[in-house]
């Protein structure tokens, strides 16, 4: 669930307004967003993986909001972290790039074979 807007992170683009699925934010270009429907965010982490300076923490819990702390987020490196780990971002490796599930290989085996 949506925990954590950066203020001090923020540049106001209103990329996770505008991405949310489930309208969980208010807020316009160039206002620092609010999480205003915190009950209806479905945990999907659109907003996190499309925020550009990371300035937005997804709890992994769908069903419960938890108490974080920015600082201790971004100690953690938490922060923005799935962004991060898709490899969205300049310098950062996409996953895809280094993914070593079996089946991908398996998938890309029968397309050769289908072609």
């Amino acid at each position: 669930m949506i925990e954590l807007i950066s203020a001090d992170r923020c540049i106001s683009c209103g990329l996770c307004v505008k991405v949310c699925p489930t309208n969980v934010f208010d807020g316009a270009v160039g206002e620092v967003p609010r999480i205003a429907r915190q009950s209806d965010c479905q945990t999907c982490y659109m907003c996190e993986a499309y925020c550009p300076v990371d300035a937005l923490y997804v709890a992994p819990y769908a069903d419960k909001s938890v108490p974080v702390d920015e600082a201790t987020l971004q100690a953690t490196g938490l922060l923005g972290s799935w962004r991060a780990t898709l490899g969205w971002g300049a310098g950062r490796t996409r996953l895809a790039a280094v993914d070593t599930t079996p089946f991908l290989d398996e998938l890309e085996r029968e397309i050769e074979r289908s072609a």
